[in-house]
């Protein structure tokens, strides 16, 4: 069994900045791709940001120059610095991964896994 646990989320004023972290466990032989999406009320979940297991990532446009995704394959752990947040920003973020596990057969199994969600809300 394999989980991503976030955490980081809550409010914040516009201008401000927060830390989104989320760390996966379990029975993992390796991690490829992780990822930030986010969905707003009403809206379709979208993706925020990418980072494969090399490093190179990929943005939204929408945060590009504002949030910087990063990892640490070592803990198993991928982050989303926010700066210069907008209401817009508003919405509950999910983590994303995809992870390769080892099940009780010593077989090797590759799926994509995701976070319970944490809620980040941008307002004065």
């Amino acid at each position: 069994q394999v989980q991503l646990v976030e955490s980081g989320g809550g409010l914040v004023q516009p201008g401000g900045s927060l830390r989104l972290s989320c760390a996966a466990s379990g029975r993992i032989f390796s991690i490829s791709a992780m990822g930030w999406y986010r969905q707003a009320p009403g809206k379709q979940r979208e993706v925020v940001a990418r980072i494969s297991s090399d490093g190179m990532t990929n943005s939204a446009d929408s945060v590009k120059g504002r949030f910087t995704i990063s990892r640490d394959n070592a803990k198993n752990t991928v982050y989303l610095q926010m700066n210069s947040l907008k209401p817009e920003d508003t919405a509950v973020y999910y983590c994303n991964a995809d992870i390769t596990v080892v099940d009780n057969g010593g077989i090797l199994r590759g799926r994509d896994y995701w976070g319970q969600g944490t809620q980040v809300t941008v307002s004065s």
